[in-house]
């Protein structure tokens, strides 16, 4: 145990955020850099080593947190690192975009404030990287096998690199013009800057990982054609078909999925564009969905100069405190204050969209909206509160349904769909089609980050098995909350 007593004498502390007055003005990361490098041997000392751990089952990853808290309690950095990397491959990632399931299994949660689990990870691997204990693993002999993955986010790059290290020849493909996924053109950089994934990247390439950028499977390449090139695929591409609002005024100018609006503003960070096309500069704007996605669309209608921020959201404010069907060690529906929130603009729940309103060009002015509440069950709409609000640049951020069906890779591998349009796998997860795999929100739905690291290296497992009778990569032990059907 690190501290017998750090959860009795010290206080829960988070890092430090810049001001927002500053941060507004600029794209980088949120919070002051080292700012808890004073006090994370403290923090990490408040974790209780408990019987049973059950931030472990919070985490997919099934993350060793007590032993890398010990370490980090007693400055043992390039130990907590190993334990770190045993079970997840981009830390740096989970640490700085992962809500952190594993905070709200923490024991030391039942009756105070739980440990600062995720800081403690993120400042772990951070300075694992300042001090070089990060380094390729390239394997010891090749398998004479290969494998390509669909997808460059967390859960194509995870099962990429370790099937790299299990001695297999991969190649990964990405239609974009730069590997990352999500990660990359998703993720605002004041959330994670770019240069976590470059260098991720070029570990995996020492590694012997090969990457395609700009290919499209199922476009640029047929997706039969892949799998009689390789010996195994794994699916990767993500649930990236974005839930649409089908009210009057849908098509004026001006209203944007948020994966329309959000990686315009990222190639203008990575200098492809000097200005985006689609821009908050001088608007009201109004954000369609109050989770993660909706509040980067906030935060970087801010660095844009927004006239105005207005966040909507149909479900009621979640409390403060855990709801009586939301026990703990489950991870609770609990009203949130993100960076982009402390920030500025208005959150409004409780509400729907009725339709746009545009001027004689076609371009979005009004958001008509009307108030509503749950009767028996279902939602209502409440007479006499119909009003308009303006809204001259509109974000659509209400998650996402599901594989994109329209580039043919489903056709042309003849995949099997399961009840909720995500490709079918079994236990292993394999798909009806013999050698090819998928996982992350491919086969899974929209989900965290967290599960699609701990999917790619579940998926990497099953390959390996299939291509070698057997498999010495370790996997994750996953909650049941999966459905898995074939």
């Amino acid at each position: 145990m690190a501290d017998p007593k750090g959860f009795l004498t010290t206080d829960r502390v988070l890092a430090r955020t810049r001001p927002t007055t500053e941060r507004v003005r600029d794209w980088n990361e949120v919070y002051v850099p080292g700012s808890l490098l004073p006090v994370i041997s403290k923090q990490a000392g408040r974790c209780m080593d408990c019987g049973i751990p059950f931030c472990h089952n919070g985490c997919p990853l099934g993350n060793l947190i007590p032993e890398w808290n010990d370490y980090a309690y007693r400055d043992d950095w390039q130990a907590a690192s190993e334990r770190l990397h045993a079970t997840n491959n981009f830390p740096e990632f989970t640490g700085r975009l992962c809500p952190a399931p594993c905070e709200s299994a923490c024991v030391l949660g039942i009756n105070q404030a739980p440990v600062t689990i995720k800081n403690v990870e993120v400042t772990i691997i951070d300075k694992a990287w300042e001090s070089g204990d990060v380094t390729p693993q390239p394997p010891e002999r090749l398998s004479g096998k290969t494998v390509a993955v669909i997808g460059s986010g967390p859960a194509g790059l995870a099962a990429a690199q370790q099937l790299t290290r299990a001695g297999h020849t991969v190649a990964v493909y990405e239609r974009a013009d730069r590997v990352g996924g999500l990660l990359r053109y998703g993720i605002p950089e004041f959330k994670m800057e770019k240069r976590h994934i470059n260098r991720r990247i070029e570990q995996m390439r020492a590694e012997g990982t090969k990457f395609r950028t700009e290919v499209e499977i199922g476009r640029d390449i047929d997706a039969a054609k892949l799998r009689r090139r390789y010996d195994a695929v794994v699916i990767a591409a993500g649930a990236t078909t974005s839930r649409d609002l089908p009210v009057p005024g849908r098509d004026l100018k001006g209203v944007h999925f948020a994966m329309e609006y959000l990686p315009m503003a990222n190639k203008v960070q990575e200098g492809d564009l000097t200005v985006s096309p689609i821009t908050a500069e001088g608007k009201h704007v109004v954000v369609i969905g109050g989770g993660d996605t909706g509040a980067d669309c906030v935060g970087t209608a801010h660095r844009q100069g927004a006239a105005s921020v207005t966040q909507l959201e149909i479900m009621p404010r979640p409390g403060e405190e855990r709801n009586a069907n939301q026990p703990w060690p489950t991870f609770p529906m609990l009203y949130k204050v993100t960076s982009a929130h402390e920030e500025g603009g208005e959150r409004v729940y409780s509400v729907s969209t009725t339709r746009f309103e545009g001027d004689e060009d076609g371009n979005v002015q009004w958001l008509h909206l009307v108030e509503v509440e749950f009767t028996d069950g279902k939602l209502q709409q409440k007479p006499g509160t119909e009003r308009r609000i303006p809204a001259q640049l509109v974000t659509l951020a209400m998650g996402f349904t599901g594989t994109d069906r329209q580039n043919g890779l489903v056709e042309q591998f003849g995949l099997e769909l399961d009840d909720r349009g995500n490709i079918a796998r079994d236990a292993d997860y394999a798909t009806n089609v013999p050698g090819v795999f998928v996982a992350g929100d491919a086969g899974r739905g929209q989900s965290l980050i967290v599960w699609a690291i701990a999917e790619g290296r579940s998926a990497a497992r099953g390959v390996d098995r299939y291509l070698t009778g057997s498999s010495t990569l370790p996997a994750p032990v996953l909650p049941t909350d999966r459905a898995l059907t074939v």
